[in-house]
């Protein structure tokens, strides 16, 4: 070859890499300089919005709501806006962004503004067709023999009548909301339809997973994993409690029916087995003992009880919560507490979620310190709260001797896993309706309810029944395309638990661990799970934590074989 040819050549390739350099060069700089000024804006509003929910929840007062509302509508206004998102694309579609840091917060970016890029009408219209809906759950009550009753006491007639008459006109009461909202449900799926589409989705269902970095053939895969998996162990395990019920309501078993769950959905288990939870801790201080727990595993949250509302008073939100005041240095808790298995569960539960937000790494850039996933933090605060029922736990924890905790160990533990396989099978139900109702909302939904319920859940509908009972549940409505992340959580939950037991504590079995003293399982948490934030993708930092992919087998391992 030529000599001149020959550095016209390499002279002409440095000319264009150096171009390429620069260009990526100054994209990079372009990206740095719009997360600055993000920041500015996003940051003071989401500290405020928190700490104004906060306050809201705990004086009630309906001010204090509506000043967190505005604040809301100022940062949705912030991801809304068409030119920034118009840079993101262009930075995104470049290909130019190459540091592993500037490239995730890009990729949480993109995904945050993409989701709210609706057009004003359209996102009016979703807002009023929601609050709407919401409004008609709010002020309905089941009406049963005269009386209007709310969904509480619907609940307490369901778990202590044995009268079949009387579960079944509860149960039927509490469904004729369906009826009242189903239509407005049909009509805001397809708005969402809509919506996603014009965005560039199939549907409104595969946006939700899409934009949350979930694979929606991957999610399917999972589920179908976790059918396969505990399908035999529900079949033998249900026998047995429609045996139970039989007997109780003093009917044939093939004569059981919805209203003898002892649940308006039978998401939660029957009461089945004798063991009383609730004594152990009739007398005991549920605060102490999470203070106590905690500090023994290496990661104290005195600092963080200091900053939370953890009792009962007038005007106050009723149920349980974990917030991130200020990213991730000011993590409060809400709690309503009694001596009881259930706020001991919750304690547990909500400080699991604290310690998560609290320990992520105060060095990551703001948009990455988040937990990896909504799913990710849900499965450490149930890895934790499982514990309330754990008999080695009750013996490490509360002192309680060991021979008299062996005496209901069986028991406990029974009761446990017959919440895991009943809660298992109605998420197949919710996330199977959920899909198919998206993919086509003009189709018989009554049907595809009740032969998905009659699949996954083995119970039978009633006689010429035609009415929209899948409408009944809150969550398809209101909270859309989320109730998968649950079971994800407690999937994730028992592999965390399988790879503590082999590989931190080395006792081989999660049901042999409390952790209790061991702050070497803290140790492992905050190292490999907490302070890596969002950081990774959910699936390669559970893959980094645990050594495989999120999968059913622990979960099965744990509550099936």
């Amino acid at each position: 070859m030529n000599k001149n040819i020959f550095y016209t050549i390499i002279a002409s390739l440095l000319f264009f890499i150096g171009c390429g350099n620069q260009e990526g060069d100054k994209m990079k700089q372009e990206l740095v300089q719009f997360i600055k000024d993000y920041e500015a804006k996003v940051v003071p509003l989401t500290n405020e919005s928190a700490l104004t929910y906060f306050n809201a929840t705990i004086s009630g007062k309906e001010e204090d709501y509506q000043k967190n509302a505005e604040i809301e509508i100022k940062r949705s206004k912030i991801y809304a806006n068409k030119e920034d998102f118009a840079k993101l694309k262009r930075i995104k579609d470049s290909g130019l962004i190459t540091d592993e840091d500037l490239k995730r917060q890009l990729d949480l970016l993109y995904n945050a503004y993409l989701s709210k890029q609706i057009d004003e009408a359209s996102l009016e219209k979703m807002i009023k067709a929601q609050s709407e809906i919401e409004n008609k759950f709010s002020t309905f009550r089941a009406e049963v023999n005269g009386k209007k009753l709310t969904d509480n006491q619907v609940e307490d007639i369901l778990k202590a009548s044995a009268n079949s008459k009387e579960l079944e006109a509860a149960w039927k009461g509490s469904k004729k909301i369906g009826s009242v909202v189903a239509a407005d449900v049909v009509n805001l799926v397809k708005l969402r339809n809509e919506v996603a589409k014009k965005l560039g989705f199939n549907n409104f269902h595969e946006m939700s997973l899409k934009l949350s970095e979930q694979d929606p053939k991957e999610i399917e895969n999972l589920f179908n994993e976790l059918d396969n998996l505990t399908r035999e162990s529900f079949t033998q395990v249900k026998s047995e409690m429609d045996d139970v019920l039989a007997k109780k309501y003093n009917v044939q078993k093939d004569q059981l029916m919805p209203w003898h769950y002892q649940n308006r959905f039978f998401q939660e288990a029957p009461k089945i087995y004798n063991v009383d939870l609730d004594g152990f801790y009739k007398d005991k201080d549920i605060v102490d003992l999470t203070k106590k727990y905690y500090s023994s595993i290496g990661l104290p949250v005195e600092k963080l009880v200091e900053k939370s509302d953890l009792y009962e008073k007038e005007g106050k939100y009723q149920h349980a919560y974990c917030t991130t005041v200020e990213r991730n240095t000011d993590v409060r808790v809400v709690m309503n507490v009694k001596p009881n298995y259930n706020w001991m569960n919750t304690s547990l539960h909500e400080f699991g979620h604290a310690i998560y937000d609290f320990n992520i790494n105060q060095q990551l850039p703001w948009a990455l310190r988040e937990p990896a996933h909504t799913f990710t933090t849900e499965a450490i605060a149930m890895l934790f709260g499982r514990f309330a029922a754990n008999t080695v736990w009750l013996t490490d924890v509360l002192g309680i001797p060991k021979e008299e905790t062996d005496k209901v160990a069986e028991e406990a533990f029974k009761s446990l896993r017959l919440e895991q396989l009943v809660f298992s099978r109605w998420t197949q139900v919710v996330y199977r309706f959920e899909k198919g109702m998206y993919e086509n909302p003009d189709q018989d939904l009554n049907k595809l309810w009740w032969d998905l319920v009659e699949k996954y859940q083995m119970i039978k509908r009633p006689a010429d029944r035609n009415e929209p009972d899948w409408a009944s549940k809150i969550h398809i409505a209101s909270y859309p395309c989320y109730y998968h992340n649950y079971q994800l959580g407690e999937l994730l939950a028992s592999q965390i638990a399988s790879y503590i037991s082999n590989n931190v504590t080395k006792s081989m079995d999660p049901k042999k661990d409390s952790y209790f003293n061991k702050p070497e399982v803290g140790k492992y948490l905050v190292d490999k799970i907490f302070s890596v934030g969002t950081k990774y993708s959910w699936n390669e930092m559970i893959e980094k934590a645990t050594g495989e992919k999120l999968t059913a087998k622990y979960y099965a391992k744990q509550f099936v074989n």
